[in-house]
């Protein structure tokens, strides 16, 4: 059975947690619509942040049409209205089925991604990366790095592929390899322990690195 891309439950996750955000950082007060495409009405006297309304507006349209197309190619029917956060818990429900569409996956994962980046381009921030010492396994580049968010390690050399056929690493350009926490046993096996990667999740996830 296909497994669904690890990383795609992440950026979701991200979104369900991130989203309410952008709610509250639009304007003091406002109630914008995530339930439908119209753009919220917000009155002019609050003070409009027009980026935050943009990208309000991009990751609803683009949540709802994610949420459709999912339904359809499920043979689900039309999902019921709801707001963004309950459209993505749906989602994230499904991904074991949308995993045994590999387009459809791609494609969820693909736009979960742009959406969670998206929203936290609008908010200011950026993801925590930390380096970590040895080589990937891989490619044998110095390129290994931690995510704490994600509780995770990547592969950031853009060239490193692994071969692995339920690894999108082969045919996405943006995507890479990754290794969950379960996975750290074969990086302990190119001398990287599993216990300096937790520490470095867990001591640095306000660090950054290049």
């Amino acid at each position: 059975m296909t497994r669904p891309a690890p990383d795609t439950a992440h950026w979701i996750n991200t979104l369900i947690s991130r989203f309410p955000e952008l709610l509250t950082s639009l304007a003091p007060g406002s109630r914008p619509s995530t339930t439908g495409r119209r753009a919220a009405s917000v009155s002019p006297s609050l003070p409009v942040q027009l980026h935050i309304s943009d990208a309000l507006r991009d990751i609803t349209d683009g949540v709802i049409e994610l949420d459709e197309a999912v339904h359809e190619r499920l043979g689900l029917g039309r999902p019921r209205r709801a707001r963004v956060p309950q459209r993505l818990i749906r989602i994230a429900s499904l991904l074991d089925a949308v995993a045994a569409h590999p387009d459809l996956a791609e494609h969820v994962r693909d736009e979960a991604r742009r959406m969670a980046r998206r929203c936290a381009h609008a908010l200011g921030d950026s993801e925590a990366v930390l380096r970590l010492p040895g080589r990937c396994p891989r490619c044998d580049s110095v390129s290994l790095r931690a995510f704490p968010d994600r509780r995770a390690v990547l592969c950031v050399n853009p060239a490193c592929r692994c071969g692995d056929g339920d690894c999108a690493c082969g045919t996405d350009p943006a995507h890479r390899h990754i290794w969950q926490e379960s996975q750290w046993a074969a990086l302990a096996e190119h001398g990287i322990d599993g216990s300096v990667i937790r520490a470095a999740l867990d001591t640095g996830a306000g660090g950054a690195a290049r």
